[in-house]
């Protein structure tokens, strides 16, 4: 599936990945964006920057927010170190083709389960036999990830006790446990940018369901294994301090270095790519002008029309626009 509409799918792929900042107040400057803390002034060029994760203590103003959004950069509200999402900006992207197709996949059992193939097939970089279950996949899909973190123990020497996790006692859980969750929460943040980007819905997922970010982990579950894992127990082997603030720079660097933003939107593409056998299904093909009008039925009947004249009207023309 190709990408062609450039007026519809920003160019992520040669942007820096994201920025976290926290403790700071963030202005408009000239047409980026400036954060002040206590060591001054720190301009951002924002038309190049993906995500911005606004942190505990941070004020931003409106002219700020409005550079930063037509600039296509995405804005997340989180919490300390970028672990927990509290809310999120609206994306750049205002065509609706993308998220229908995710809709009809998603809710299609038949076509959510060569979605949920798809994906998995990604992350083994191989074909799965037709005669496996899906709770056959899940399975070979368990012995992977433990084999991952089974490796990355071997090869750096740190501990692995299996994964743990309480939101709730942070500092409870060991050094490689903390890195993993941090260098997670960049992941998906990330991904999370892209998806919106891109145009689709981060609640929409095929593998997870039942979240706001289903889609988005389904997303990051393609990288963790060759990322965050090997990342995680590379950080704790250095050194168990400041573990949090030493992830995020590092993964960051790892994502501009490796222009990671230029895989996940093909990706999602890729794995999205089901043939529906469905003739009938249209999804919408121009992206700005208005939408049909649902009959009641099935199907929908032109919008946007000016019905004085019985003809299409200018898109811009408020007038034309049904009320």
């Amino acid at each position: 599936m190709k990408l062609k509409d450039l007026a519809t799918l920003p160019k992520v792929r040669d942007s820096y990945s994201y920025l976290y900042v926290e403790h700071c107040r963030i202005e408009q400057d000239a047409k980026a964006i400036a954060f002040f803390d206590v060591e001054g002034k720190t301009s951002v060029p924002c038309a190049n920057l993906s995500l911005l994760l606004v942190g505990p203590g941070s004020t931003i103003t409106h002219s700020a927010v409005k550079a930063l959004a037509d600039n296509g950069c995405l804005v997340m509200w989180s919490g300390e170190g970028a672990v927990r999402f509290y809310a999120m900006g609206l994306g750049e992207t205002r065509g609706s083709r993308r998220l229908l197709r995710q809709a009809y996949l998603s809710s299609l059992p038949t076509l959510r389960l060569r979605v949920v193939r798809r994906m998995y097939e990604m992350r083994f970089a191989e074909e799965l036999p037709e005669d496996l279950s899906l709770q056959q996949i899940r399975g070979r899909e368990g012995v992977r990830v433990r084999t991952s973190y089974s490796r990355a123990s071997a090869e750096t020497g740190v501990p692995w006790l299996g994964r743990s996790y309480n939101k709730d006692s942070w500092f409870d859980a060991d050094p490689v446990n903390r890195a993993l969750s941090s260098a997670n929460s960049c992941l998906y943040g990330i991904c999370h940018a892209a998806i919106v980007s891109a145009g689709y819905s981060p609640a929409l997922g095929f593998i997870h369901t039942g979240r706001m970010l289903s889609f988005v982990y389904d997303i990051a579950d393609l990288y963790k294994a060759d990322i965050t894992i090997p990342l995680a127990f590379e950080i704790v082997k250095e050194s168990a301090d400041d573990i949090e603030r030493r992830i995020r720079h590092r993964l960051r660097d790892a994502f501009h270095e490796t222009r990671f933003l230029s895989r996940i939107i093909p990706d999602i593409e890729h794995a999205l790519d089901i043939r529906t056998d469905d003739a009938e299904v249209q999804f919408d093909s121009v992206d700005f002008a208005p939408g049909g009008l649902w009959d009641g039925v099935d199907s929908s009947v032109p919008g946007g029309f000016n019905y004085a004249e019985e003809k299409p009207s200018d898109p811009d023309d408020e007038e034309a626009i049904p009320q």
